[in-house]
Formats: structure tokens, sequence, C-alpha cells
């Protein structure tokens, strides 16, 4: 008797809520059609934006980008990052499109102006350069570190090439830890840098700074 009433009292509970909710939508239909015609409109508004303004210029940054690959590729550093008045520069391409070519425009302008000795404006080209390729993103902060080093900022450069390293085992570590060990030894760290020149040894020796990182161990040892 007890499980029936109980029975009883969730069945009319459930249609009280029920024959609430049915209320609410009839005292509030106009306003709830209004809000769904407000979300179709956002919906459609989105949608729109992204067809025929977003797609468009992102494949219009893309067939600039490729003209300003090109000439990266033969060198042309300059014409590459500044444009000639006929092909945009990867600076023209970051002012009017920003990132809609891909983030891989900002490592190209950032190397650009490294070949060019513009190491503050490759400083921060790269630091907007984040991608989850491991392998890109160390070839990155290890340029970040060439920049640092020609400015003289031993501290930045060597937290960069350290930082290259650790990101994933490939053979570029090799190069990375190779330069962190030539600015710790440019900073008088000896012991920093036989430890770099050391694991260069022990896990890549077959890379191209394998080969002769003996002569870089032997002569610290000798000067210790």
């Amino acid at each position: 008797m007890a499980k029936n009433n109980q029975q009883e009292a969730q069945q009319e509970q459930v249609a009280t809520t029920v024959s609430g909710v049915e209320e609410f939508f009839k005292k509030n239909q106009k306003w709830i059609e209004w809000v769904l015609i407000a979300l179709l409109v956002v919906i459609f508004g989105i949608f729109a934006i992204n067809r025929w303004v977003i797609a468009p210029k992102k494949a219009e940054a893309q067939g600039q980008m490729f003209k300003a690959e090109q000439l990266f590729r033969a060198n042309d550093y300059a014409t590459a990052l500044n444009g000639d008045g006929n092909v945009l520069g990867f600076n023209d391409i970051i002012s009017n499109y920003g990132n809609k070519a891909g983030k891989s425009v900002y490592l190209y302008a950032g190397l650009c102006n490294l070949q060019l000795g513009n190491n503050e404006a490759a400083i921060e080209n790269l630091k907007k350069y984040n991608v989850k390729d491991k392998i890109l993103q160390g070839r990155a902060i290890c340029a970040m570190g060439d920049a640092y080093s020609n400015l003289k900022d031993y501290t930045n450069a060597l937290s960069c090439y350290k930082k290259a390293a650790a990101l994933e085992d490939n053979p570029y570590v090799a190069t990375y830890l190779f330069k962190a060990a030539l600015v710790s030894e440019e900073t008088g760290d000896l012991d920093g840098a036989l430890k770099l020149y050391k694991e260069i040894e022990d896990k890549y020796p077959q890379t191209l700074e394998g080969y002769d990182i003996q002569k870089y161990i032997s002569r610290i040892e000798n000067q210790k």
C-alpha cells in the first residue's frame, strides 16, 4: 500500500512538472520564438562570416605566402620579408592578414629578420610562433636563441637552446646542445660546457656535431 502511494505521488509530481513546463512555454511562447530566431541569426551570421569573409581572406593570404616562401627559399630574405611592390613580404602579410595564412608566417618573418641582422624583430616574430609540431617549435626556439646570442644576451640564449633540446629527442638536439655548450664556454662555465659536449658524445655520436665532439671535450679538459 505504501509503495502504491509512493508511485502515485511520483506520478503526480511528474504530471505537475510537465504541466508547469507546458504552462511556461504557453506564457513565454513569443519570447522563446524571438530567442530561437536570434540564435538562428547568430548561427547563420557565424557561418556567413566564415564562408564569405574569413575563408576568402585565408585563401588570399595563402596565395601571398606562397610567393614570399619562394623568395625565402631563394635566399632573398629582404624581399621575402618586405616585398618589392609587386609581391607582399611576410611583414605585409602579417599586417594585412595576421596569421590567416598559418602561424608559419611568424617563423618565416623571424628567420628573415635573423638573417638580416634584425635580432630584436626576429625575437618578436619567433615568440608568436607556437605550434604542436615539436621539431618545428624546437627550430624556432633555437633561432630565437641565435638572435639572443647575436645580442650577447647569453642568459636568454642558453635558456632557449636548452629549451629547444628538451622538447623532443631528434637529430637536431645535437645542434641545440652544441650551441648551448658554446654559449657556456663564452660565459666561462667550462663545467657546463663539458657536460653538454659529453651529452652529445654519449647520445648523438652519429650527428655532424658528434663526429668532432672529442676535439671540444679535449680542449676543455686541457684547460682544467
